[in-house]
């Protein structure tokens, strides 16, 4: 009977979540998946799109007056 009881709570212990909710879950999943490069680099290409449109209609400004 003991050593049923004991099966049982390490059983219990088993399946006890390290984390205090799913938010904190989450988090440590999307960490863990940028460690391993799913995400890939972040990409300036709108920054630099956006600074090349406004050199050219600078340009054009320029150019007409």
């Amino acid at each position: 009977m003991l050593a049923l009881q004991l099966n049982a709570e390490r059983a219990g212990c088993a399946l006890a979540c390290t984390f205090s909710s799913s938010d904190e879950f989450e988090a440590a999943v999307i960490r863990a998946r940028r460690e391993a490069g799913a995400f890939g680099p972040r990409r300036q290409w709108r920054y630099a799109a956006g600074l090349s449109a406004a050199a050219a209609v600078l340009a054009i400004l320029i150019w007409v007056s």
